[in-house]
């Protein structure tokens, strides 16, 4: 996801796909522990999303 759509949605919104992608994590790190893991570059991306989010709300807060 990029940053400039992210920019444009409200901080509600943010913290929505937050929680999804935390889940979305957590699921990719049992099925990564277990051996069931299909795509292990799509767990990278979804870290970056994180981050990208985390640093998108904390720009809103201070702005």
């Amino acid at each position: 996801m990029k940053a400039s759509e992210l920019r444009e949605k409200s901080i509600e919104e943010l913290d929505s796909l937050l929680v999804e992608l935390r889940r979305e994590q957590f699921n990719m790190r049992m099925q990564k522990g277990t051996g069931q893991m299909n795509n292990p570059h799509h767990f990278k991306r979804v870290k970056k999303d994180v981050a990208r989010i985390n640093t998108i709300k904390k720009e809103m807060a201070s702005a």
